[in-house]
């Protein structure tokens, strides 16, 4: 399983997989068993959103096993978060925020070993 990192701007955190356009990420859910997704909303001027991402994920009912919204964008986390949660199974873990330190310390360690 591999974790995807979403974001047009951020670093890409150590042991993520950096998808830097909505298109790009939805080929990742396509592609490859998730364990950790990371999303933010703003992608750049003109570009789709994370919100097409939150989409494709409900309209192709494949999903990772956990989800963050690390987006600074209130209104778009608030549209993901609320989609989501409608639409989840229920073992699928959603998180409102960005991922915990101790979470990217747990990542990092284990990309080191493998």
């Amino acid at each position: 399983m591999i974790h995807v990192y979403l974001d047009d701007f951020r670093n890409c955190p150590h042991g993520f997989v950096l998808a830097k356009t909505a298109e790009e990420c939805k080929l990742l859910i396509d592609d490859e068993a998730i364990d950790i997704l990371s999303l933010d909303y703003d992608l750049g001027w003109g570009q789709p959103t994370g919100y097409e991402v939150v989409r494709h994920l409900i309209e192709n009912r494949k999903f990772p096993r956990r989800i963050y919204l690390h987006t600074s964008s209130a209104p778009g986390k608030q549209q993901m978060y609320h989609h989501l949660a409608e639409y989840l199974p229920e073992d699928v873990l959603l998180y409102g925020g960005p991922m915990p330190q101790q979470l990217l310390d747990e990542v990092l360690a284990a990309s080191r070993r493998s």
